[in-house]
């Protein structure tokens, strides 16, 4: 028997397809924002590691694995053109076990964010729906080049910085929070474009209009890049103007890092734009933990 017929015949998922299904590699944003919030609400971790910890791994793993594994499940059409050796399309993952495996982190990621309270559980239930209404028919608003990556970059980023923020406050974040927490989303609109990349040839196939289909890779990297950027300078205003000129000078300096980076990303912006997601996320990253720790300071609870 082939590889090929042993795959098809697999009645249960592989382990480590399993684990890919839910790409370990894609937690870091969410975690990151959700610890960003914790710092930037202003109250001190020391008794609260429970809930800072259960936030991260809600955060990371189970919400950000379930939406992973959601949108493999309802783009396994589009993967089999993109990438056939992914789980779903390989048949490492047989059947419906992509779905079963998404619907049940659903109903963990519900009963976890029921342990962080009113605020960590609301925050939970929109994480939840933002996912199925990014990927599953008939809303799947990852057709769309705008409200898709609009719709991840607040998941990812403002989302759990909104969240770590109440719930370690166990209330309504300040409205500084709130701010940097919302621009930071909005940035990530440029950093989910570029990760459209990838998949230009099956979404152009499938009827999928991201940006890089519906304005071409260079004029699609440019748009992102701007949407990136912009935010940021807009951070950079709001830290001079709350006075902390140290922490606007470091984002200011980390910008200007991620702006050679995009010089090097539009000499080729597709076969660039994977290296700008490891290279530009990073310094965009380090920007967000130095505003979260000059707003904690701020206090100004709404």
């Amino acid at each position: 028997m082939s590889v090929t017929q042993v795959i098809q015949s697999r009645r249960y998922p592989e382990p480590a397809a399993a684990l890919r299904l839910i790409k370990p590699i894609t937690w870091f944003p969410p975690m990151w924002a959700y610890i960003c919030g914790v710092i930037s609400s202003g109250v001190a971790p020391a008794g609260h590691w429970g809930v800072v910890i259960l936030g991260v791994v809600l955060a990371g793993p189970i919400v950000c694995g379930m939406s992973q594994a959601a949108n493999d499940w309802c783009d396994r059409h589009v993967d089999a053109i993109n990438e056939p050796d992914r789980p779903i399309p390989s048949g490492r993952i047989p059947g419906k076990w992509g779905l079963w495996i998404a619907l049940a982190m659903s109903v963990l990621s519900l009963f976890v964010g029921w342990q962080l309270g009113p605020w960590g559980f609301g925050a939970t239930v929109v994480g939840v729906l933002a996912a199925w209404a990014y990927s599953a028919e008939p809303v799947r608003l990852k057709r769309s080049g705008i409200w898709g990556p609009g719709l991840v970059g607040l998941s990812y980023e403002s989302l759990p910085w909104f969240t770590g923020a109440a719930v370690l406050s166990a209330g309504a974040p300040s409205i500084y929070v709130i701010t940097v927490a919302l621009l930071y989303g909005i940035g990530a609109h440029g950093i989910m474009t570029l990760n459209d990349f990838k998949a230009l040839e099956g979404d152009r196939q499938t009827g999928v209009q991201s940006l890089p289909v519906t304005l071409g890779p260079e004029r699609a990297a440019k748009v992102a890049c701007t949407v990136i950027a912009v935010p940021q300078v807009i951070v950079v205003a709001l830290l001079l103007f709350w006075d902390k000129p140290l922490h606007a000078l470091g984002v200011a300096a980390l910008l200007c890092a991620q702006f050679w980076a995009m010089t090097v990303m539009f000499k080729d912006p597709k076969a660039k734009a994977p290296w700008y997601n490891g290279t530009g996320v990073l310094l965009y990253v380090s920007g967000m933990m130095i505003t979260a720790f000059a707003v904690r300071s701020l206090g100004g609870a709404l």
